[in-house]
């Protein structure tokens, strides 16, 4: 498979630039943040996402969408890196609509994410890292399960209209079998959200669930087989991670360049010095490393292929890797303003550091793949 886009996805790209660069700049973010906004992202953008056919990208077309695939997802994310724009659309429109796939909750959601109305969150994490585990028990309770435990770092958590919450149904918390996946309306009684602000600016919310209710149907896939839709989320969602990094380092690098070109310093250009020459060429290699993992790992996904997990893992350590290097480098040649409020750079800095976090860090995927290896 060729590693580019077809005239297809190039329109999109196009088409996704130029809306998110028009609705949802860096400016967007900065405003959210300065008026200390409750919600964390702007429901009527989600809304014109939902117009432009964004928010059914994954969703097959027999249930309103548009039927497309990761490759076609990640050109959007790339795009809402590059500009920052705080969106619901990784957790509702690529992880959470991989999950629900598996279940005939579709029919209850799908149209929902369709049309914009809804906003999904993702709650798998309970400790400060991802992968370490799941201890949060479903317990049998009528003809349905009673959810207790607490989970973490749930973006938009305490505004979401649906939850997928990972809970264990049999085993112990570091078991892989024994999970089972739950579609948890937000108006559950006896659940509670405690809304926290990243160092991006962003909400993530600490969930309790102190004996919620859910009936059977809200189970997602089958009880005890949850790892099949939870690994589909996961892949989803970490792939879809990846291309948002690659839009914030590159939108990180496209700046640094513009600022090398237009900074003068004894009466030259910066850009016009080697070292920072070298150091820009750096980034840009790394980044474009990065981007052909990312789009491996998109068009096996797409294809169903047993190689996907491997490739998904290698293209989040790389991004995370690669981005990092972008953006501290785009401070670091920015200078003593790179860390001024006044300059974007440094908010590129901190969405970085947070996607980088964001189901699983390279160095949690570097032990996955030595593991898969053998080692």
């Amino acid at each position: 498979m060729p590693l580019y886009l077809n005239d297809e996805q190039t329109m999109l790209a196009d088409t996704a630039r130029d809306f998110v660069a028009q609705h949802a700049p860096v400016k967007h973010l900065r405003s959210l943040r300065d008026t200390s906004d409750p919600t964390g992202f702007s429901r009527d953008l989600w809304k014109q996402f939902a117009e432009m056919g964004f928010t059914g990208i994954l969703i097959p077309e027999g249930d309103g969408g548009l039927g497309l695939g990761h490759i076609e997802a990640g050109v959007v994310l790339e795009e809402i890196g590059r500009n920052l724009s705080p969106s619901p659309f990784l957790a509702t429109s690529v992880a959470a609509v991989a999950a629900l796939n598996h279940s005939a909750q579709r029919d209850r959601w799908f149209f929902g994410i369709v049309s914009g109305e809804t906003v999904a969150a993702i709650a798998v994490d309970e400790k400060a890292k991802h992968g370490t585990g799941i201890a949060m028990r479903a317990e049998r309770s009528g003809n349905g399960f009673r959810l207790t435990g607490t989970k973490q770092f749930v973006a938009h958590g305490h505004v979401a209209d649906l939850i997928l919450v990972a809970a264990r149904t049999a085993g112990s918390a570091e078991d892989e079998q024994g999970i089972t996946l739950f579609a948890v309306p937000k108006d559950a009684a006896n659940l509670s959200a405690d809304p926290r602000r990243l160092a991006d600016s962003s909400l993530a919310a600490h969930l309790t669930f102190d004996g919620v209710e859910v009936d059977a149907d809200a189970v997602i896939g089958e009880v005890d087989q949850g790892s099949l839709p939870l690994k589909a989320l996961l892949a989803a969602g970490r792939t879809g991670a990846s291309a948002e990094m690659l839009g914030v380092g590159g939108g990180a690098a496209d700046m640094t360049v513009a600022y090398l070109k237009e900074r003068k310093q004894f009466g030259a250009h910066i850009g016009s010095f080697q070292a920072l020459q070298h150091r820009a060429a750096h980034v840009y290699a790394e980044m474009e490393v990065a981007r052909a993992a990312v789009l491996k790992a998109q068009q096996l996904l797409d294809a169903g292929s047993d190689e996907a997990e491997t490739a998904v893992s290698v293209a989040k350590a790389t991004t995370a890797l690669a981005t990092t290097l972008s953006v501290q480098e785009g401070v670091q040649m920015h200078g003593g303003i790179g860390m001024t409020d006044e300059y974007d750079i440094g908010f590129y800095m901190k969405r970085a550091r947070v996607l980088a976090e964001l189901f699983g860090d390279a160095n949690y995927h570097a032990d996955q793949l030595a593991r898969a290896a053998g080692y």
